[in-house]
């Protein structure tokens, strides 16, 4: 049986980047006047996580699951956040795309960041957030899972970052949330069984 060669990786990586390419600028040059407005509004509202931060304080007003969702998911998020920012930015190094040459709609623009582009900061805290409450309280899972994906569109969209920024923003959350979500699994397991107790409900 004949061997198969392994794909060299830096020609991978540069066949990725060009796909990364060809969407981005195929967004940037879609006619979607109905959707930039909103868009552009909805990406500023993500900065600094104030969307998942308002929504974290107001699930935090009910005790019990619901509490403790909200706690999960602020956590998560920040985990997120440091994650990506100051560690994966630092790490890779992206240039930010450019949006005057891609041609993207003067209508979508939110302020450019000065940070790298890789990998969507936020997108991996919308998305962190979003998991890690989904986990403890199933049943926000889904509106909060609509609201992280639009939250990383929004910031293809509006011409800040490239669809891989946000590919790769996506999985970083979807970890950090997972890893949270453990560690305070196995955190009240300890403190069940410290008190005598085989589960804890409630």
């Amino acid at each position: 049986m004949p061997e198969t060669e392994p794909v060299p990786l830096i020609p991978l990586l540069r066949d990725l980047d060009a796909i990364d390419q060809v969407v981005y600028a195929a967004v940037a040059k879609a006619d979607t006047p109905a959707l930039d407005v909103g868009l552009r509004r909805l990406s500023r509202a993500a900065d600094h996580s104030k969307i998942s931060l308002t929504l974290a304080a107001l699930l935090a007003l009910r005790p019990g699951r619901t509490r403790r969702a909200a706690l999960g998911g602020v956590a998560a998020l920040g985990l997120a956040s440091a994650t990506a920012n100051l560690l994966g930015k630092r790490i890779v190094r992206r240039p930010r795309p450019n949006r005057v040459a891609a041609e993207v709609v003067t209508g979508r623009h939110v302020p450019m960041p000065a940070s790298t582009s890789f990998p969507s900061g936020h997108t991996a805290s919308a998305v962190a957030f979003a998991v890690a409450v989904g986990a403890g309280l199933p049943e926000a899972a889904f509106p909060l899972g609509v609201l992280a994906g639009a939250v990383g569109y929004s910031r293809v969209h509006t011409g800040v970052h490239y669809p891989g920024d946000v590919v790769a923003g996506s999985v970083l959350g979807a970890t950090c949330a997972a890893a949270v979500t453990w560690a305070a699994t196995r955190a009240a397991t300890r403190s069940c069984r410290s008190l005598g107790r085989p589960a804890c409900r409630g």
